[in-house]
């Protein structure tokens, strides 16, 4: 574990060079050149954009790469070119042609063409890793995508999907990380039994993004370099150096001494000290992010519906928005988050142990039960997790808590293997079928279902609210559209295994010389490439 004695010293920032073994002497400032961040980062476990899909990954993989589409991260609703410098769809909606901008080349030095854009697109799904059924759902399969997926020339990319769809649906989704244009001969040069350069892209980089990976260490360091050919502009930061840091008061001790220019995990009661500060600036972006817990449905007990029923009036929402979640979080229980089309915000559960003793004498427990918890043992998660096992034993539920770092709690979650789970849902595009299918769709509940969603990981058997998740994504008008997913929206809160609790706040503290970092409403929308200090 890093303490705040062991810093980084200006020449190993500059050569690139792993964490010293020892202590190294403190710093009056970082390089000028260099952009150090403090973060807890234990989540990753891959560094392919085809199988990223986790909130720290997201944010690395949108430094690293450029993908079809972007969007205005102060007015999501504002599409912007990207990899593609224009689009456009068929009469029949079903065929999305896309120019290739021309001029960009890969870190490699190799040029970005269509060939690559499809070839990225059909690895993908080819692949198959979690993310891949952004994609999978306009029809595409491992059997039909080369055909569906092709480059008619250089510059020419064209996508068939099997159903004509909302546009706008189609156009975000391919904002998304799956989206990512990798530079294909450089990747397939790594290829390795029939893997499409798999096992070298997990801790490798082929993009053609802003920076590059130098170097990565799980839960200790990334360091991305500049690319200074990006056709966007260079960065003014020839490097940013990410310290994987899990402690709140150790990342504001480094960012008070001037050893780290940005922390990015602090705790409410450490905001308004640094308010008064000079040398510091506190920063807040609205995410459209949810926090929540689940409920596997496997578990006998959570599987009667008078239990999800008192599990929701189990949690102080009130109590923890006040303390832990004081600027992190406001609160929210509807699977939406505010911002997307037809999002609610109503909240209909407030703490009471007594209705929830109630409920649970009614489903055969009348005195509670003992049940696990996952969560991740870093703030503010572990902090939560531990309120909600006080709350919850007032009214009779005995919560033991279970906790791990991010790999850990995801790789148990992806397994179907929790009892309850805390977790953090961030959207993967910005439209609202990206969070109805992940909460309000499970088309297949075996254990080998295809499409594992958040349903599916809690085991929710629901082919009715699958029905109309899928109807709704093919709706075209806007206001109908909303109408659909507030219904949807409604029934989860009153029927789901899931706990919603909280909209996240991203809440960011970094020195005053430090400017131009963006930070946008979802993790990968976080930008680094325009920081400099001053």
């Amino acid at each position: 574990m890093l303490t705040p004695r062991r810093l980084l010293g200006a020449a190993v920032i500059a050569l690139g060079t792993a964490l010293a073994a020892g202590p190294l002497p403190a710093l009056a400032a970082t390089p000028k050149d260099t952009l150090v961040m403090a973060w807890q980062f234990d989540d990753i476990i891959s560094l392919d954009p085809a199988e990223i899909f986790e909130f720290s990954g997201a944010e690395y993989s949108s430094q690293i790469y450029d993908r079809l589409i972007a969007f205005d991260p102060k007015d999501v609703s504002r599409l912007l070119p990207a990899v593609a410098e224009s689009w456009s769809v068929s009469d029949d909606g079903k065929t999305f042609t896309f120019k290739i901008r021309d001029g960009i080349t890969f870190h490699s030095g190799n040029p970005l063409t269509a060939e690559d854009a499809a070839w990225s697109l059909q690895r993908v799904v080819k692949l198959n890793k979690s993310p891949a059924f952004i994609l999978g759902q306009f029809g595409l399969t491992a059997e039909n995508v080369d055909q569906k997926i092709r480059a008619t020339d250089p510059r020419t990319l064209v996508m068939e999907t099997d159903k004509a769809y909302a546009p706008t649906f189609v156009y975000y989704c391919l904002t998304a990380g799956v989206a990512s244009v990798l530079d294909s001969k450089l990747v397939k040069s790594k290829e390795a039994n029939g893997d499409l350069g798999y096992n070298w892209l997990k801790t490798n980089s082929a993009g053609s993004g802003p920076f590059s990976l130098r170097q990565w260490k799980a839960a200790e360091l990334l360091m991305l370099d500049a690319n200074p050919k990006y056709w966007q502009g260079a960065p003014a930061m020839k490097r940013v150096l990410i310290r994987h840091i899990p402690e709140p008061a150790t990342q504001r001790l480094l960012l008070e001494k001037g050893d780290v220019d940005v922390a990015r995990n602090l705790k409410p009661e450490q905001f308004e000290p640094l308010r008064s500060s000079d040398s510091i600036r506190i920063e807040e972006a609205p995410k459209g992010t949810v926090w929540y817990f689940g409920l596997n449905q496997k578990n006998e007990i959570l599987s009667k519906p008078e239990v999800r029923q008192a599990m929701k009036h189990l949690v102080d929402y009130d109590g923890m928005r006040k303390t832990i979640m004081n600027g992190l979080g406001t609160t929210h229980q509807a699977f939406l988050p505010i911002g997307f089309l037809g999002a609610l915000g109503d909240t209909p559960y407030a703490y009471d142990p007594q209705k929830a003793k109630e409920l649970l004498t009614k489903a055969g427990y009348p005195n509670g039960f003992t049940i696990r918890l996952d969560v991740q043992n870093t703030s503010p998660s572990l902090d939560m997790a531990q309120a909600i096992q006080g709350s919850a034993a007032a009214g009779g539920v005995r919560i033991e808590l279970v906790p791990g770092d991010g790999k850990q709690v995801l790789t148990k979650y992806r397994a179907r293997n929790h009892e309850l789970l805390l977790y953090r849902w961030g959207a993967d595009y910005q439209d609202p079928h990206t969070n109805a299918d992940a909460f309000a769709s499970n088309p297949d509940n075996s254990d080998e279902g295809k499409v594992k969603s958040l349903a599916w990981r809690n085991a929710w058997d629901i082919p009715d609210l699958t029905k109309k998740t899928a109807a709704a994504v093919m709706e075209r008008d806007a206001e109908k559209r909303a109408a659909l997913y507030a219904d949807l929206q409604r029934e989860v809160m009153e029927t789901s295994p899931y706990v919603v609790m909280f909209q996240q706040t991203e809440v960011i503290a970094r020195r005053s010389d430090v400017t131009g970092l963006i930070w946008g409403p979802n993790f990968d929308t976080n930008y680094y490439w325009k920081a400099k200090k001053d």
